[in-house]
């Protein structure tokens, strides 16, 4: 076997054992979808706290605005019934109201805010699973027809080389050998049936001749 036959085999052996232990592309997809079902999971958890603080502080700006202008109708009323006392306690907590309104919307705003970027991350999340999912097939497919590849490659890389020309040559020259040995045992067979039929024919010229002769000497006149 040659220098180049043996550092051919022994980087083709390195390449095939690098490749039995990679990682799975398939098994490693599946795990990547699973992981991010998982993250997408908890963000929906976390989308769904925000959204909760986003509606709690909604609702308390709605109330306070709503306690707000009953307390401005309030004073009114209070203030036209001449009743400044009333009036002088609707207004107080009218503006009460409206710090707690300003407060809660600021915490609204702020919650809305925080709501919106987790819904378009969450969004994001999600398109990604899918385009994940909707390429594992395809990556499923890509992977067989490599792994398929691969081991056809690894079939007939053998194919070809010396060892098994040279066992083809031995066999083809058994082959040969045999056909002579069959052609030789002809040819003999052929000379002695040849020898045979000569001694045969022999025999059969010497009755011809005797019986010839018999027949001749009935014939023959006497001297």
């Amino acid at each position: 076997m040659s220098l180049f036959k043996r550092l051919r085999d022994l980087t083709l052996s390195n390449v095939y054992a690098l490749i039995d232990k990679a990682e799975d592309p398939v098994k490693m997809t599946d795990q990547y979808i699973r992981d991010m079902a998982s993250d997408l999971e908890e963000a929906e958890k976390a989308v769904a706290a925000q959204i909760a603080l986003e509606k709690k502080f909604k609702k308390l700006l709605e109330e306070q605005e709503e306690l707000l202008q009953r307390r401005l109708q309030l004073a009114h009323a209070a203030a036209e019934a001449g009743n400044v006392d009333l009036a002088r306690r609707a207004l107080a907590e009218k503006q009460s109201a409206e710090a707690k309104r300003d407060e809660y919307r600021a915490a609204f705003e702020t919650n809305k805010a925080s709501a919106d970027l987790l819904r378009d991350k969450l969004a994001q999340m999600q398109k990604q699973l899918g385009e994940l999912k909707s390429k594992r097939e395809s990556l499923v497919a890509r992977a067989q027809a490599a792994k398929a590849q691969v081991e056809i490659n690894r079939s007939m890389s053998g194919f070809g080389s010396d060892t098994a020309m040279a066992g083809l040559k031995r066999m083809e020259d058994k082959v040969l050998g045999l056909e002579s040995q069959a052609e030789a045992s002809n040819v003999l067979n052929d000379r002695a049936k040849s020898l045979d039929e000569e001694f045969e024919a022999l025999g059969r010229d010497k009755k011809v001749e005797d019986e010839l002769a018999a027949l001749l000497n009935q014939y023959k006149k006497p001297e």
